[in-house]
């Protein structure tokens, strides 16, 4: 069971994508799990061959659990255990009508047994109303998936409701993260030493660059503001990389890529920050393409193992909300959050003459044990810098 967040202690196995045998490479989804947050699919991180399955969909298991076995590619094969003899069969008359078959030391079940069932399969059964006792499961040992459950309901002519709807969280799952979010930044509080820095940004050049731009897109392909300032936090921690990591075992451990957080509101209560990943190597329309997937999946409640836990840095931006300045609270193990506010029109004074121009608050929540105040002002000074070269984000 992986660590998808500071605060995660346990995740609910859902339902399996994969069997014992099937070849998987590094990004293929294995498995949806549901935590606090939502349902998480599962990536795999090496290529190989499925081994076999250690839990059942439906279990319950705490981080580190087995959930199953990869072998490498070029790994040997795990050998098959050595048979275990079957125990002498009761007598008939000690437990009638109970007794079990064994072979090569596999206790048969009675063929009366229930199939396993996710409890997403359970809940969409119910909501299609398809007896689950006539649903052939494809999953690993037999168990009844949501695909599964669909099907039968698509042969009797029902026809599945919106995933959206299908896959929403319990009732109580505001109050559940809640308590998730309180944890964790109850321990940021209490655990980092936070300092904070702000500056104000003339955005001018950003958004006079980002009007000509989108005024020859079409509609579907114009760029948001919010594009511009993740991609200018990525570029400006390539220049202050301490901002970029994280606090773990006594010491900062160096981001291994710029994977930035996305602070996402969520329609049912809560706060998510998944990441971007690789930002820093990628152009504005395709920062702008991944943005708007990963708000739409957040909202929907289906995200990806590594974006719940790779991101480096996050940034949160509540200038839509009307606020002017943001300082938040860094996300453990994270060392860093940069916040923006509104954009907003002020008197500038710049080269000996004043005018009016567009200027955000841009600031730095940072871990002093990873860094210091001379490190920050010269990470938002950059932000800066990024900010007046808009053509080169």
């Amino acid at each position: 069971m992986p660590s998808l967040g500071a605060d995660m202690e346990k995740g609910t196995l859902v339902e399996w994508r994969v069997r014992p045998g099937d070849r998987v490479a590094r990004g293929d989804i294995v498995a949806l799990v549901e935590t606090e947050k939502g349902l998480v699919e599962i990536e795999i991180f090496d290529s190989g061959v499925v081994e076999s399955i250690a839990a059942e969909p439906g279990t319950t298991l705490p981080v580190g659990a087995v959930l199953a076995i990869i072998r490498s590619d070029g790994e040997p094969a795990i050998p098959p255990a050595a048979p275990v003899p079957a125990p002498p069969s009761p007598p008939a008359t000690a437990i009638p009508h109970a007794r079990v078959s064994t072979t090569e030391g596999v206790v048969r079940k009675p063929p009366t047994a229930p199939a396993r069932v996710s409890p997403l399969a359970r809940r969409i059964a119910e909501q299609l109303h398809v007896d689950i006792a006539t649903v052939e499961g494809t999953g690993a040992n037999g168990a009844i998936t949501k695909a599964d459950v669909e099907r039968a309901a698509a042969r009797r002519g029902v026809q599945p409701a919106a995933p959206a709807a299908a896959e929403a969280p319990a009732p109580d799952r505001a109050a559940v993260m809640r308590k998730v979010i309180a944890a964790s930044m109850a321990r940021s509080k209490r655990e980092i030493p936070h300092y904070y820095l702000g500056t104000e940004i003339d955005m001018g050049r950003a958004l006079g660059w980002l009007t000509d731009q989108n005024a020859r897109r079409p509609v579907t392909e114009r760029l948001l503001p919010a594009v511009l300032l993740l991609r200018a936090v990525a570029l400006a921690v390539r220049e202050v990389p301490e901002m970029n990591g994280f606090w773990i075992d006594g010491q900062f451990q160096p981001g291994a890529g710029v994977h930035v957080g996305v602070a996402i509101s969520l329609r049912q209560g809560g706060l998510i920050a998944p990441a971007i990943h690789d930002v820093d190597k990628k152009n504005v329309d395709q920062v702008m393409r991944e943005l708007l997937d990963l708000v739409k999946r957040t909202r929907a409640g289906v995200l990806r193992s590594s974006e719940v836990s790779d991101a480096t840095i996050t940034v949160t931006n509540l200038g839509d909300q009307g606020v002017e300045t943001v300082f938040g609270v860094i996300y453990p193990p994270q060392v860093a959050l940069v916040g923006f506010g509104r954009v907003a029109e002020r008197p500038w004074a710049a080269e000996g003459s004043l005018a009016v121009r567009p200027v955000i608050t841009a600031s730095l929540s940072a871990d002093h044990r990873a860094s210091d105040g001379h490190r920050g002002a010269r990470f938002l000074a950059a932000v800066d810098r990024m900010l007046q070269e808009p053509a080169k984000l």
